[in-house]
């Protein structure tokens, strides 16, 4: 006998229903399963931890291709690094890191989109406090019950730990080569000098290295790398002459020279022992290849400086797998 239209639109009602409870149930499932087994993130607020899940991961690795794990860390206090480093990291990774809430809710907005566009997974928007959850509790795994889980990790942290603190945790612990852990074994290990005493075009090679430390070395730089210190140093508003270059020389004034004043010898430039320094313009990040910056003297930023909004400054071109944040706004006394 057949069954009437009406029988066979409550058949495919019921099963509709009965399959998005079972998704729901799953959904309801997987979200009490992460919850239940979170670590407890308060400890952090006092106690540096020793080790992280990445730490363990890359030892047990050495130890499947038969080598002898190697780490080497050392910790540093927040006071102790470089305002160059904290404020490379912070435009490499993650500029609106003082004011979001652990997600950056712009960035997934705009990674969604271009992800969306491109047909696959291009563009990250994890925030530093989703990649410390990741280093210190879980696993590289793409798995949606782990990404679930660190951005539950993330919120506690946010919410258990002063900004300053994540940030500090997370530059002695994230993975800066292999076997090379924290900003401290990271600026021994590749310039031989401490966190505090980075520059700024130091402080832009490691930066730009967190996106792939094991492939991009501070010690060996890829033009890759090059390029990403480069498009850093524009967003830090750092001028790095080309190498091989001098500043360029004032052209000579056409027509008769000033007298000199009085007590001055012509021939030789007044100049006051107390003199203030001429004020170094903002780079303005570029399109195109560049020369790589030059080696040399630094200007070291003022302690306490913060980079100002890249609004209204040129474009750079971030690369299509890690694109890099806008300059991170000013935030008094964070850095």
């Amino acid at each position: 006998m057949k069954r009437s239209p009406k029988t066979r639109t409550q058949t495919w009602t019921s099963r509709i229903g009965t399959a998005a409870a079972s998704v729901a149930a799953l959904g309801f499932g997987c979200l009490a399963y992460a919850y239940l087994t979170l670590p407890d993130v308060r400890p952090l607020a006092k106690l540096n931890p020793e080790t992280t899940a990445f730490m363990d991961l890359r030892d047990r690795e050495a130890r499947a291709r038969g080598n002898e794990p190697k780490r080497v860390h050392r910790w540093v206090a927040y006071s102790r690094i470089s305002p160059s480093l904290k404020r490379a990291v912070l435009v490499a990774e993650d500029a609106a890191f003082w004011s979001h809430d652990g997600l950056d809710y712009d960035e997934l907005r705009k990674a969604i989109e271009l992800d969306w566009e491109r047909g696959q997974l291009v563009r990250g928007a994890s925030t530093i406090t989703q990649q410390l959850a990741k280093n210190l509790y879980l696993s590289p795994s793409r798995n949606p019950l782990r990404k679930l889980r660190e951005l539950i990790i993330a919120r506690r942290l946010e919410a258990e730990l002063e900004k300053a603190r994540i940030l500090e945790i997370y530059l002695n612990v994230i993975e800066w080569g292999d076997g090379v852990y924290g900003v401290e074994a990271a600026a021994r290990s590749y310039f031989g000098t401490s966190a505090a005493a980075l520059g700024p075009t130091e402080s832009a090679l490691l930066a730009g290295a967190i996106v792939n430390p094991r492939l991009l070395n501070p010690a060996h730089p890829t033009p890759r790398l090059r390029n990403r210190q480069r498009l850093i140093l524009g967003r830090m508003h750092v001028v790095v002459p080309p190498p091989d270059t001098a500043p360029p020389r004032p052209e000579p004034v056409e027509g008769p020279r000033p007298a000199p004043a009085e007590g001055i010898r012509a021939e030789e430039p007044a100049e006051s022992p107390h003199a203030e320094p001429a004020e170094v313009p903002h780079a303005e990040p570029v399109e195109g290849p560049d020369p790589e910056p030059a080696e040399g003297p630094r200007v070291e930023p003022a302690e306490g400086l913060r980079p100002e909004p890249a609004e209204g400054r040129g474009e750079v071109r971030p690369e299509p797998d890690q694109p890099l944040r806008s300059a991170p706004a000013a935030e008094p006394d964070q850095f």
